[in-house]
């Protein structure tokens, strides 16, 4: 099974409004999340290939540093915007499934993909792994790639969750821990360091924190 990654990528400067960071800081922990979950995508043995979408120089960069697909997103007008852009990629290039995941989930491991993935029922399936305050959509995967257009930004796991039934009876709600950590505000950067997981990743956050 052909399976893409899409990562929407907001500009870095205009990202994370909740962080009470300076600009160059949520720059910097920006590009270190990033990495780091291009680093697991390329090294995971499900996913044959990670579609950026962005107009963000540094995240383009980091893009093709991991051989990535990067489609523009000049007007950057929402998450559900940019990725309706790379299910058209998908879609004209025949990949069976996608999985949409956020740039702030930096503890993921390629384990917890494989987890996820054992709830797919081919040819058509969805899987939302929800935030951890169950308010937002860390993974959803959808099979075929234009299954249903997403709804990020409006309390959008449960939106998911009733839209994908709209479209096919194999819905499944998974939680995966790794992917539910996402970063939006101070609390859930504490929360991150928190974790014993990743010393190295979270070294560097520490330092991005302490950088004022």
């Amino acid at each position: 099974m052909k399976i893409a990654a899409i990562i929407p990528v907001k500009t870095f400067s205009l990202a994370k409004t909740r962080l009470d960071l300076s600009p160059q800081q949520k720059e910097d922990l920006c590009k270190i999340m990033l990495e780091e979950i291009l680093h697991i995508l390329s090294i995971s043995p499900q996913i044959e290939k990670v579609v950026i979408v962005t107009k963000e120089e540094k995240a383009i960069e980091l893009g093709k540093k991991f051989n990535a697909i990067i489609i523009p997103d000049n007007e950057e007008k929402s998450v559900n915007s940019a990725v309706s852009l790379a299910d058209k990629y998908l879609t004209e290039n025949q990949f069976d499934a996608s999985v949409v995941f956020p740039q702030d989930i930096p503890f993921i491991k390629t384990q917890d993909i494989d987890f996820m993935l054992n709830y797919k029922i081919p040819p058509n399936f969805a899987i939302v792994v929800p935030s951890r305050r169950f308010d937002g959509t860390n993974a959803l995967v959808r099979m075929p790639t234009d299954l249903m257009i997403t709804h990020y930004d409006e309390d959008s796991y449960k939106i998911h969750m009733n839209t994908a039934k709209e479209h096919t009876r194999n819905v499944s709600l998974v939680f995966v821990k790794r992917i539910m950590w996402d970063v939006d505000n101070m609390e859930d950067l504490k929360f991150l360091l928190e974790q014993n997981e990743k010393p190295e990743i979270a070294e560097k956050i520490r330092v991005v924190l302490n950088s004022r």
